[in-house]
């Protein structure tokens, strides 16, 4: 009686040996604060799950590393796959590596440049850029309507990554706002890329400020440029209630700053959101089964009356955070 138990207990330890997977994931950078809460989301949804383990990989914005370590990844005999792409433009190399293994891959956050030509095995999971830039231009036009400058207004545009898809949709959802009817009044004084850094947003607003670069709004393509353009405003003597300032991603850091009414407006990207269904999609993958090939995971407008709907769903405020005080 003891041997056959002790026979099941063996076969049941081999089954759930054998049904243990293990997901690959390159991340473009761990450098920023949403990516960081990606990470993060991604780790506490596969520790959810029986079996589950991610092997995640900083790719530190390096092209040619985030493709070795898809190279390794398929390599190493992985069930999957998950990329948040260094270059938006170079997706082509990573497919290609994933396809000639046979391993299923998964895009989170950022859309690859292949997306409607990804094979069966792949897909693509993140917010529809289209809508966050639109709600982030829109909500500005209106905030800039309620405080007495529907006319002539004058707006800075931080922009992404140039490499970036969406950087260009970001900020061409801006320029289709401002062509409306509605949102006409508002002219775009100023558009430089940032690269979403916090800290070369920085430099360039204290740069238009020494210009005597005149502005009513500031709009980022993320919370982080938003960020930095709060921080030199603030160093050169700026009343923040006379400027309206909005960025993307609703990050913890963000919205401290909304709190403390230094951010306007942000959009909301759901970090939780888009683990999770990155990490079941690469697991639906991997057991063969089929899959939307594009998921957008909703994005929501943040504003000061709705800051506390959002405040911890993006991670927590860093004691080490450049921007705090």
């Amino acid at each position: 009686m003891k041997t056959g138990l002790m026979g099941l207990s063996i076969a049941a330890l081999m089954s759930g040996a054998a049904m243990a997977e293990t997901i690959g994931v390159s991340i473009a950078t761990f450098d920023d604060a949403f990516l960081t809460a990606l990470r993060g989301q991604i780790e506490a949804h596969a520790s959810e799950l029986d079996g589950v383990e991610v092997q995640i990989e900083d790719a530190q914005n390096d092209v040619g590393k985030q493709l070795n370590q898809i190279q390794n990844f398929a390599a190493s005999g992985l069930d999957a796959i998950i990329v948040n792409p260094v270059d938006t433009d170079a997706t082509q190399a990573m497919t290609q590596a994933a396809q000639n293994a046979g391993i299923p891959l998964v895009y989170v956050n950022r859309e690859p440049v292949n997306r409607d030509e990804l094979p069966d095995n792949q897909a693509y999971v993140a917010s529809d850029e289209t809508q966050s830039g639109t709600l982030l231009a829109t909500e500005v036009c209106r905030l800039l309507k309620e405080a007495g400058k529907g006319s002539g207004a004058r707006i800075i545009v931080l922009v992404g990554e140039l490499s970036n898809q969406a950087a260009r949709t970001r900020t061409q959802d801006v320029h289709d706002v401002v062509a409306t009817d509605d949102c006409s009044f508002m002219t775009i004084a100023e558009e430089q890329t940032a690269n979403w850094s916090q800290d070369e947003a920085e430099n360039l607003m204290t740069n238009w400020l020494a210009s005597d670069v005149k502005f009513d709004a500031v709009l980022a393509n993320n919370d982080a440029m938003a960020l930095g353009a709060i921080k030199a405003m603030k160093a050169g003597g700026v009343e923040m209630d006379t400027v309206i300032v909005g960025g993307i991603d609703g990050t913890a850091e963000a919205l401290a700053a909304m709190k403390a009414g230094e951010l306007d407006v942000t959009v909301f990207q759901d970090a939780s959101g888009q683990a999770k269904e990155a990490v079941d999609t690469a697991l639906k993958l991997a057991k063969g089964e089929a899959v939307e090939q594009t998921v957008h995971v909703p994005v929501e407008i943040v504003t000061p009356e709705r800051v506390g709907d959002f405040e911890g769903r993006n991670g927590s405020v860093s004691s080490t955070d450049p921007s705090a005080g």
